[in-house]
């Protein structure tokens, strides 16, 4: 894996005024599909989009727990838990933190607008920025309640939103704070998140399908009630916001709202667990 150098300061959680969103990255749905990947680096591409390799023939020194795409739907980056980073078809690599020592291991990840850069995020809330990424917090010198279990970035890439399994959300740069289920009882820990298209909102998802719609993040149906094969592992948004997908860890895809079905990997018997849709 490749090593690259990270971007750190004080930490700090409390939110900014927001800055108006300018050129929205592109999500996922825009190419009529998505992709899937596992803990051994498998990528499953689904609908329009298309398989540009994957990392399921390395030998990875940490397993895969998150991916991001490129801006124009023709690449992905792949990130393990050490802060390796695998890059495919038109995604660029700006650095990782595959050869440093990390206090607790990466969780998540989030591209740029431009597809220029990303940030890396550890369980301690630590952030690793690379290429046109800029830094903006972290809660790397806080005594979280609980992990951080995942990120997304505010529509111009000026800020971002933390969630913890709790569903504690820390907010950085112009990401605003609308809420959070940190002090609520949750039935199950939170997952994954997605924000919507202008900022003002986010969705939470937890293990067991629910789903927490905060700010302008409406609710279109959860997966709460049902009785799942395997827990659910991570969430993706519609590019209008009217429409979310969740995914299960053997790879199954429940779709809400204008979300489209473009197939799933529940049915397919799969070599390691699906971490992350993009």
């Amino acid at each position: 894996m490749r090593s690259g150098r990270s971007s750190s300061s004080a930490p700090t959680h409390s939110p900014t005024s927001p800055a108006a969103p300018v050129n929205p990255p592109q999500r996922l749905s825009t190419f009529g599909g998505y992709w899937l990947t596992t803990s051994n680096g498998g990528i499953y591409a689904f609908g329009n989009v298309s398989f540009y390799g994957s990392a399921a023939a390395f030998s990875l020194d940490e397993p895969i727990v998150g991916m991001a795409t490129s801006p124009d739907g023709k690449g992905y980056r792949m990130v393990a838990s050490d802060g390796g980073i695998f890059t495919f078809g038109d995604a660029g690599f700006y650095g990782s933190t595959g050869g440093l020592h990390l206090n607790k291991p990466i969780v998540g990840m989030a591209s740029t607008p431009d597809g220029n850069g990303y940030w890396l995020v550890a369980s301690d809330g630590g952030i690793f920025a690379f290429g046109d990424a800029g830094f903006y917090g972290s809660t790397g010198g806080l005594s979280l309640n609980k992990p951080i279990v995942g990120m997304t970035a505010t529509p111009d890439g000026k800020g971002y939103w933390l969630v913890a399994s709790d569903g504690g959300i820390f907010s950085f740069g112009d990401a605003v704070f609308y809420g959070s289920t940190g002090g609520l009882h949750l039935n199950k820990p939170v997952v994954g998140m997605a924000a919507t298209p202008d900022g003002k909102g986010y969705w939470m998802v937890g293990s067991d399908g629910g789903i927490f719609g905060i700010g302008d993040a409406a609710f279109y149906g959860s997966a709460g009630g049902l009785d799942l094969k395997k827990p659910i592992v991570g969430m993706a948004a519609t590019p209008d916001g009217k429409g979310y997908w969740i995914v299960g860890s053997d790879g199954g895809i429940f779709s809400y709202g204008d979300a489209g079905f473009y197939g799933s990997a529940g049915g397919l018997d799969l070599t390691a667990p699906t971490v992350a849709i993009s």
